[in-house]
This record gives C-alpha cells, structure tokens and sequence, in this order.
C-alpha cells in the first residue's frame, strides 16, 4: 500500500481556518508527515466553531487529522529562527512549506531559500495581489447570490458551503505535489502563489458563467431547479421531500418509466414541438414536466418513492437534515469504510472519515487530530537532530510548549 501513498514526503504547514489546513489534510491523509507549526496559544483557528460544550474546536479537529503539531512561541526572534530551520531541515523528500499567511519576514521565500536552495513554499493569498479576503467576501463579487434562492426573493442569498475555500485547499496539495515533481525531475525549487480570488474567477470561467454574460445572455434564479436540464424538488405524500434529477438521457427516460408519464410527456412535446430528450428543452419545460409529477410524487410516501425509484435507477435523493444524516443514513456510518471511530483529544469518539480515494479499493485509516503541541518534542529532537539537554534549555525559556 506504501506505494500509493506519500509516505516519506515531508511538509511543514503553517496556516489557519479552511484551505490551507485542508490542502496539508489532504497530504497527510495520503501518507505524508505534515507538521503543523502553531504559536504558545494555537492558531487562529484553534477555538473556532463548531466547539464542544467545553470549547475544545471540532473545526480545528476536523481539518488537522493525521498531523503533528509542533508549538513554538513565533512572536521571538529565537522561536522563528527554529521555525525556519524546521522549514528548511534537510531531507530530500523535504523543505516544502504550505501556508496562507503573509510571505514576508520568517515566512519570506527569499529568505528561506538561502537555508535552502531547492525549497519549495505555496502560498496561499486572498486577492491576487496578498490582500484579504476570505470565501465569504469572494463569493458575493461573483454574482452567485445574486442567482441562489427563489425566484421572486429580491435580496443576495449567500450559502454555508465555503466552496472556494474548500477548491483552494484541494489545488494546493496538487501545487506542492506538481513543484516537487519538478524538484525531483530538475533538482530545482519554486514559490507557488495561490490566491483564492483566483481559484473562484477561474471556476466562473470553466462553468460558463462568464462566457454566458459575454454572449449577452443574463442568468436568473431558478430555486431548486437544475439549470438547464430538468431538477425539481417534490414534496411526498408523508411530508417529506425529494430532489429529483434527469441530467443525462438515460436519467430521464428512467424518471420517465418509474413515474409512467411517457403519454403525458409525448403529448407535452406534440404541443410543444419539441424533443424533450434534450436537455436544454427539458429546462424550457420544466413547469409542464413539474405538474405531470407533481400528483405522482403526492400520491406516495417516502418508501414507496424510494422502492419505485431505485427499481427503475432514477437519479434522485431525499432531503434531510444534518441530524438525519448521521442518524439515519447507512453512507454516513461505519457501513461506508470511509468512515471509522477515532479517539480525538478533547471531543471523545468521533465518527471520522478517511480521504475518499480508494487504492485498488484498500483506504489509508483516519486518524485523529493531535493535541497541541503533541509532537514538539518528538519532531525537534528527530528532524532537528536536537539532544534533550538542548531541549530542555529551549523549553526553560518559554519557547516550546508540549501537550
């Protein structure tokens, strides 16, 4: 399995909140040693919600599992200077550094790269240019808001999902795994700069939204609906609510059987004088289509929905809540080999999920997150090469902290 995975790469992160320590997440959920460098009192994020009753942060668990964390008072000048020499620790399969916080100062590449000539350091940056800005200030320059939520709401609805932040930390995992692959082919290192305004832009532009504005065509919202195909949302005869999708041709014509409105359909596109195996017309149509299912679906409950759905392979799924999800669901439980309990410090047993990747279907375990300043001994005595009296002489001055 070894050979699949990262195992023997080295990274060094210093970062805080989502797409940094997801990227460093990713790397080590893949085998790699990634050590997280926080300050005496943890990073900016070290408290940040979700939090338990007794404020331990399962944000903070949940993006550094399967780290080490070292803890060094950055805010002196001795402390950084052992930061940069952790950075810049030899190893061939080493000196690599992920972070989302300013290049300057102890985290200047220049600076670092005389320690090491070959180092490698992503940066990720809110604008292009190193100013702030976070998902939730990108996000409503992009006009998305502007087309989330119901058709008749006059005002920006932005969603929970930090869905830049979350692309962002995945792409810089395959930054640093493409300027290593450079490194181990040319010898030679590189500063990557990632901004997050960037990743958002280009998204717009693979999607079409900026090419549809250029063709003078202006989007609108739609709700639930899937734009440009037909998905709608159907409310069962028990209450409950469902999505259903006929994207591609053979999702339709299974909705199509499993609801057994082919007369009604091939009425609909007579007097339409259309094909509604196309998808762009299927859109058109959609309120014809929607009050063809609209009784079906308020004739039956949930399981009887489900029964006849999954028969005829219909793309579809239920709503529910987060709640619903972790109680109810078979996905999200020991029944999806994803997931596992791990023992995390602070919170208890917690239903964790290993990196999605499946191996020649063998997964990598979770892991949990490790305590703050777990590792501070154990990573500057081994990468370091530090002895326990010199050790013990840092941590008397107040530099180091240990869980």
């Amino acid at each position: 399995m070894d050979g699949a995975t990262l195992a023997g790469l080295r990274a060094v992160e210093v970062s805080a909140f989502v797409a940094a320590p997801l990227g460093g997440m990713t790397l080590a959920q893949l085998g790699a040693e990634v050590i997280r460098i926080d300050g005496l009192n943890g990073g900016l994020d070290y408290r940040r919600w979700p939090v338990t009753d007794s404020g331990a942060s399962l944000f903070w668990a949940g993006l550094n599992k399967g780290k080490r964390s070292v803890v060094i008072d950055i805010d002196r000048p001795e402390g950084r200077e052992l930061a940069e020499e952790l950075i810049t620790a030899p190893g061939k399969d080493a000196g690599i550094l992920l972070t989302n916080f300013p290049a300057r100062g102890w985290l200047d590449f220049e600076r670092l790269r005389i320690r090491r000539s070959d180092l490698i350091q992503l940066t990720i940056q809110g604008d292009r240019n190193g100013g702030s800005a976070v998902d939730y200030t990108v996000n409503p320059r992009l006009g998305l808001p502007w087309l989330t939520g119901p058709q008749d709401y006059q005002a920006p609805v932005n969603h929970v999902l930090p869905a830049w932040d979350l692309i962002t930390g995945q792409m810089a995992a395959v930054g640093l795994l493409a300027a290593e692959r450079r490194r181990h082919r040319e010898g030679v290192g590189q500063h990557v700069k990632l901004a997050l305004e960037d990743v958002a832009l280009a998204v717009m532009g693979h999607l079409g939204f900026l090419a549809e504005v250029q063709g003078g065509r202006s989007r609108g919202r739609y709700g639930n609906d899937l734009f440009g195909a037909f998905g709608r949302d159907f409310i069962c005869a028990d209450g409950e609510r469902v999505m259903v999708v006929g994207l591609t041709l053979k999702q339709w014509r299974s909705l199509c059987a499993a609801t057994d409105i082919g007369d009604g359909i091939r009425g609909l596109e007579t007097r339409l004088g259309v094909s509604l195996d196309l998808e762009g017309e299927r859109f058109r149509a959609r309120e014809e289509i929607a009050a063809l299912l609209t009784p079906w679906m308020a004739e039956r409950r949930l399981e009887q929905v489900r029964e006849v759905f999954e028969s005829h392979g219909v793309c579809w799924s239920r709503y529910q809540s987060v709640e619903q999800l972790l109680r109810e669901d078979p996905s999200c439980s020991l029944a999806n080999p994803m997931f596992s309990f791990v023992e995390q410090i602070g919170v208890g047993q917690v239903l964790s999920p290993a990196i999605p990747l499946r191996f020649d279907e063998t997964r990598l375990p979770a892991k949990p997150a490790p305590a703050l300043g777990a590792d501070t001994e154990a990573v500057l005595l081994d990468v370091l090469g530090l002895s326990s009296v010199e050790f013990g002489r840092l941590y008397d001055k107040g530099l180091l902290r240990c869980a």
